[in-house]
């Protein structure tokens, strides 16, 4: 299944699940849906991009409502997601809702603090966190346990908000302050769990966080994404903006640090 096709068939999703359609807020509003579904495509289109083993093992670290685990197992993946959100018994109706275009039986969702999941050593191809390494605290330790499962040429696939955002930065500033590390009650888990408070970071940030835990970024395979606003999007020049966007963040590097709104990038063993 491609990445266009998977999105056609999540918009018919949305219209069949309020609830789901609440979440992501993508049909409800005309003049966003361009804008919204271009970030979602690149995403996921990134993620497809770098997933090239076939049958591969993928671990889906804060798989939140499992496109990208639904997505990769569709497309013949074992794809283990772990999650610690409020809406994980909601995740049935979708596995119900895809199950009708294509096998999902080596999709596992799971409820669980990746701390205690301690999957053997070597066990993945792939770890993929979307919008999730922000949240993982203790960060290093988080690392040091994603650089133990990867295979010695897997690859971990991240798609983050950009850190150094300039909107994002004030955004995040106003709603929790200084307070980029919480401890909260997990009510299903029974016990508390550091979390990340939207605890972002820069790009260069992100790559000094991996080189303590013996990682390394590949800057080759990186790209920043999200830069026109929603006006700018409209049905004959969608895809030939975000061209122009992956065109621009390279040759202005002031745009690209602190107007671009997301991050996707990869990195492996050293």
């Amino acid at each position: 299944m491609t990445v266009e096709e998977f999105l056609d068939l999540f918009v018919k999703e949305l219209e069949e699940n309020s609830g789901l359609r609440d979440y992501f807020q993508l049909i409800d509003r005309e003049r966003l849906f361009l804008f919204r579904k271009s970030y979602l495509q690149q995403r996921l289109a990134f993620v497809d991009k770098h997933v090239q083993k076939s049958g591969a093992g993928i671990w889906d670290v804060g798989c939140g409502y499992a496109n990208a685990s639904i997505f990769l197992a569709l497309n013949g993946h074992k794809v283990v997601g772990s999650t610690l959100e409020y809406y994980y018994d909601q995740l049935q109706n979708r596995l119900a809702f895809w199950s009708k275009y294509g096998n999902l039986s080596a999709l596992d969702l799971r409820y669980e603090d990746i701390f205690d999941a301690r999957p053997a050593p070597g066990s993945y191809d792939y770890i993929l966190a979307q919008d999730t390494l922000h949240h993982l605290e203790p960060l290093h330790e988080a690392l040091i346990l994603f650089k133990s499962v990867l295979k010695a040429d897997g690859k971990i696939i991240i798609s983050e908000e950009n850190g150094s955002n300039l909107y994002c930065r004030m955004k995040h500033f106003r709603e929790r302050g200084f307070k980029r590390i919480i401890k909260t009650w997990d009510e299903r888990l029974g016990k508390y769990l550091w979390f990340g408070n939207e605890n972002t970071r820069s790009y260069a940030v992100w790559k000094k966080e991996f080189r303590n835990a013996d990682l390394e970024v590949f800057p080759e395979e990186t790209e920043f994404i999200r830069f026109y606003p929603p006006g700018f999007f409209k049905t004959d020049n969608y895809r030939e903006l975000v061209e122009k966007e992956q065109r621009l963040w390279r040759k202005v590097p002031l745009l690209k640090d602190y107007f671009f709104f997301g991050i996707n990038y990869t990195a492996g063993k050293i």
